[in-house]
């Protein structure tokens, strides 16, 4: 089973998603992001998906899993660079992300994650 990198950035982790995910690395990210968290004392988490060209139900329900469970160790989290067709499908399936915050592009997803650690997203 193949392993998502995650890379420390300052108080950050960035997690850059390049291959089509399966069910359990999914689940095997959650647990590594997590187990990270802690580590490292993050305050947030950028994940990139720009790579991904489709979504399940599955892989849907993991990115608001995963941000909640940022959260309660006490770290914002980011998803970026969603393609429009995955947007789509997200909605489409009954999945739109509620709660879980979003940004364009790396840039924009860093500067949301400075707003959050700065306390000025709720």
């Amino acid at each position: 089973m193949e392993r998502i990198p995650i890379l420390r950035m300052g108080s950050y982790l960035l997690v850059t998603i390049q291959i089509d995910m399966q069910d359990q690395t999914a689940l095997r990210l959650q647990e590594d992001l997590a187990a990270s968290i802690e580590q490292n004392t993050a305050r947030g988490v950028l994940i990139d998906v720009s790579a991904l060209e489709m979504v399940d139900s599955f892989i849907g329900r993991m990115f608001i899993g995963i941000s909640d469970i940022a959260r309660i160790l006490g770290a914002a989290t980011v998803v970026v660079g969603i393609r429009p067709a995955v947007a789509i499908t997200l909605v489409e399936l009954g999945l739109p992300l509620s709660g879980v915050r979003t940004a364009l592009n790396v840039e924009r997803g860093m500067a949301l994650l400075d707003k959050a650690q700065r306390g000025e997203l709720r």
